[in-house]
């Protein structure tokens, strides 16, 4: 019966598909973050504003969401690159992005030639500096063109938001909440959101609507929440 189970799992996962009753449900809702996870929805990474999101892998099994913000810049959470059992961040030589990944596929394929990290981030005291947990991926190639990327702009609360990455639960696919809202922004800068979004998410951009209608990317997803919602990590203040 378990073996069944878990083929079952495993044809849903390729198909894409979410079931929102049953034990699968049971298990989506115990990571955090979600809620009930109802709200997501597989993505078209090959359209507008979703173009500029990435898989941010490592040659050591580590995987993350990312975006580009210029030709031959991607941003992910500084949280991706830190290796807990060395105490040192990976090598840029061995973190891949892939741009518009969905199923093993994607666009284009890219390394790390060198990445930045905000002086105020201390992976040893994430919870006092996640406000600062960003990284800047240098890459040794183009990997976006100037009409597809968004401008970063400041995030509010009232704000509508969406936030898509590539979960733990979903991670062969752009899934997400593209009807989500920021409801608030602490002393700090963190970007509180009910966007619903787990592990493997960290390094999505949090898109927020301004008042014109168009779209920007207000802040970098750093942290879930037990219940629904997560943690941005502000990119203008």
């Amino acid at each position: 019966m378990k073996l069944r189970s878990c083929l079952l799992l495993g044809v849903l996962e390729l198909l894409g598909l979410y079931w929102a009753g049953g034990a699968f449900a049971q298990v989506q809702s115990a990571l955090p973050g979600l809620g009930d996870g109802a709200r997501r929805e597989l993505i078209d990474v090959n359209q507008a504003p979703w173009r500029i999101l990435a898989r941010v892998q490592t040659e050591l099994g580590g995987r993350c969401t990312g975006f580009a913000v210029a030709p031959t810049v991607v941003m992910t959470a500084a949280h991706c690159l830190w290796l807990p059992a060395t105490h040192h961040y990976i090598q840029p030589k061995d973190i891949h992005v892939l741009m518009g990944y969905a199923r093993g596929g994607y666009r284009q394929h890219a390394q790390v030639t060198r990445f930045v990290i905000p002086a105020g981030y201390d992976p040893k005291n994430e919870a006092g500096t996640a406000s600062n947990d960003r990284a800047t991926l240098l890459m040794d190639h183009p990997v976006a063109i100037a009409a597809d990327l968004l401008p970063a702009v400041e995030a509010k609360d009232g704000m509508s938001a969406m936030l898509v990455g590539y979960p733990q639960d979903r991670s062969e696919v752009p899934f997400g909440d593209v009807e989500c809202t920021v409801n608030g922004v602490t002393v700090s800068g963190l970007v509180h959101h009910d966007c619903e979004a787990t592990r493997g998410v960290s390094g999505a951009p949090l898109l927020v609507q301004t008042a014109d209608g168009s779209w920007g990317i207000g802040a970098v997803a750093v942290e879930a929440n037990l219940g629904p919602g997560g943690l941005a990590a502000p990119l203008v203040r």
